[in-house]
């Protein structure tokens, strides 16, 4: 292993432990009551001081040196060229419109079908394992999701063994198996739905929880209304989760902006299914184009951070009407 790399192991384990000793010590030092003195506060200055140098080194330096060179070509001559090319060359513009299509569908799909489990079996015989059974992808890490399916679309040449279980179907049937991860668009939607399959769990496991917390008095009263089932649900549960729903919403979202992982395992990006993550890193470690990948991390930061707004208010808000 290479020296920088382990230089940056011991940084993020660093920052890790800095940060969790400083919020350990922010929540002791108010919990404590006692009148604080002068000397309890330059305590605290240098218990956090630790953490605020990693975070400082780790975070906000890299971003702050992102943003610049993303209007830097190689050279240091500064220019906007990066962010012509982000918006008008085709390869990038398909990155970008992957990125859109992943953002539009991941979210939606995921939290639809995680509510529609969660409604189904909640208060069931046997909930609690159908929770583990859907649950369950959301524990595997999104390299290992993405060998499994890429096992499932594997592709073999016509008269041979199919190991893929899609072509395993589709030879069974009676057709010609199909290079699934290499047919421009089905490939990128293929590649979503491995997103779909990690995120439901986590959707379900938030909304089930939020449907156990509506008021079953209001279900009732409903019911008395002569309301049907549907009625009851659109009327009463749903106005009853919304702050869990745009929770699920918007974290899937910020997930689903800055997928790498399955990308990079499956098609590392090739037959037009790359995304701004994937090609962020290809333009900056595989082209050396480092202004151009800096350009796309900025952009991906820009995309996140009105999301991340949008969920921080609408927290605040529910404090606040609690």
């Amino acid at each position: 292993m290479r020296t920088a790399d382990l230089l940056g192991k011991f940084l993020q384990i660093g920052l890790g432990l800095a940060v969790f000793a400083a919020i350990i010590g922010l929540i002791l030092f108010f919990i404590d009551k006692a009148p604080k003195r002068g000397r309890d506060y330059w305590q605290l200055v240098g218990f956090l001081a630790p953490a605020m140098i990693f975070l400082v080194i780790g975070l906000v330096y890299p971003a702050l040196r992102t943003s610049v060179l993303a209007f830097q070509t190689n050279n240091g001559d500064w220019t906007f060229d990066n962010f012509v090319w982000a918006f008008t060359q085709p390869a990038a513009l398909r990155t970008l419109l992957n990125t859109v299509i992943w953002v539009a569908i991941v979210p939606l799909f995921s939290t639809a079908v995680g509510l529609a489990y969660a409604v189904f079996i909640d208060k069931s015989r046997g909930e609690r394992y159908y929770k583990v059974i859907l649950f369950m992808p959301i524990a595997i890490s999104f390299v290992g999701a993405g060998i499994i399916w890429r096992f499932v679309y594997e592709y073999r040449s016509a008269g041979r063994d199919q190991i893929g279980l899609l072509n395993a179907l589709v030879v069974a049937a009676g057709g010609d198996p199909v290079q699934w991860l290499q047919t421009d668009p089905l490939n990128t939607f293929l590649l979503i739905v491995v997103m779909i399959w990690i995120q439901t769990g986590f959707a379900m496991v938030l909304l089930s929880a939020a449907i156990k917390g509506v008021p079953t008095e209001q279900l009732e009263a409903a019911q008395l209304d002569g309301t049907n089932p549907w009625q009851r649900f659109w009327n009463v549960t749903v106005p009853g989760i919304r702050g869990s729903l745009v929770v699920v919403l918007t974290t899937i979202s910020i997930a689903t902006l800055k997928v790498f992982d399955i990308v990079r395992t499956m098609t590392a990006g090739n037959f037009n299914t790359s995304v701004v993550a994937n090609e962020m890193f290809t333009q900056a470690f595989r082209a050396s184009e480092v202004g151009r990948g800096s350009a796309l991390a900025l952009i991906l930061f820009l995309l996140v951070a009105p999301i991340v707004i949008y969920n921080v208010n609408v927290l605040r808000k529910q404090r606040e009407i609690r």
